[in-house]
């Protein structure tokens, strides 16, 4: 798990920097941008409330610690965010009361269940390609096509965008890898290594019509309308998800260093 989460830092970084110029590029023909600096002191009201901040910002540090320092498991560390959320909730930013409290309980069930039930439907279809040998007929279909890795590595990338496109991307994860990790390791590439690919994928999934989970998801908080975010998003897939993805998929060392250096 955690070999897996390094081989997405370096990608990520990459990621970052692309989307920056690209960004900065876009932004340099945009006429009526308005800026503003942001003056004055830090005042004490200011100095309150980061201070009331700090046991929000906190919860990440327990999260994280406690996965990358081996005290608990990423499933634990979820449970042990809950259980600090609580009386945090209730006694110090009293955003929770008797009358939320039950409501919010009976909407994360309802989350939970909806993603179960996915999870659920995507495993029993999982069970069913193995059954059905499914992975060794499609590694045997597209070295039908070509038996040069490189080929081969584009076409996995391309069937993994196009599940990315019509599903989430925990459905399009649970999916992709038992039927493609086969088919990439036939070529010699490692399973955490795929897995940095697979990232960068289901992200870039995240963003691309039809499903575009936070495409909408930003449309919604920003109430900006889907089509004139469609341009500007087409543009950053092209000059900074795909670049990466190239990279990423091509540049094993991409991948592989960050996980090399910390285990050796």
């Amino acid at each position: 798990m955690l070999k897996c989460f390094l081989a997405t830092v370096v990608p990520g970084v990459i990621l970052i920097g692309f989307l920056c110029i690209v960004n900065f590029v876009m932004l340099r023909n945009v006429k009526d941008l308005k800026t503003e600096r942001v003056g004055g002191k830090f005042t004490f009201e200011l100095r309150t409330r980061s201070f009331k901040a700090m046991p929000a910002l906190l919860m990440p540090v327990i999260i994280l610690g406690g996965i990358y320092g081996g005290v608990m498991t990423p499933t634990e560390a979820a449970g042990v965010a809950v259980i600090y959320a609580i009386p945090i909730g209730f006694f110090i930013y009293r955003g929770l009361d008797r009358e939320n409290f039950f409501p919010t309980l009976r909407y994360a069930g309802t989350t939970i269940g909806v993603v179960m039930m996915m999870v659920l439907m995507v495993l029993i279809v999982s069970q069913f390609l193995v059954f059905e040998n499914i992975p060794a007929m499609a590694k045997d279909l597209i070295y039908s096509v070509s038996d040069n890795p490189i080929i081969i590595l584009l076409m996995v990338n391309l069937v993994m965008i196009l599940i990315g496109m019509l599903m989430d991307d925990i459905s399009g994860l649970l999916l992709s890898a038992p039927l493609l990790l086969p088919i990439v390791q036939s070529v010699g590439m490692e399973p955490v290594h795929f897995a940095a690919v697979l990232g960068v994928n289901l992200g870039m999934a995240n963003i691309t019509p039809p499903t575009a989970p936070l495409l909408y998801l930003g449309a919604r908080v920003t109430d900006a309308p889907v089509n004139k975010m469609m341009k500007p998003t087409l543009i950053m897939i092209a000059f900074a998800w795909l670049p990466t993805l190239v990279i990423t998929t091509f540049i094993p060392q991409v991948a592989l260093w960050l996980p090399e250096l910390v285990f050796g």
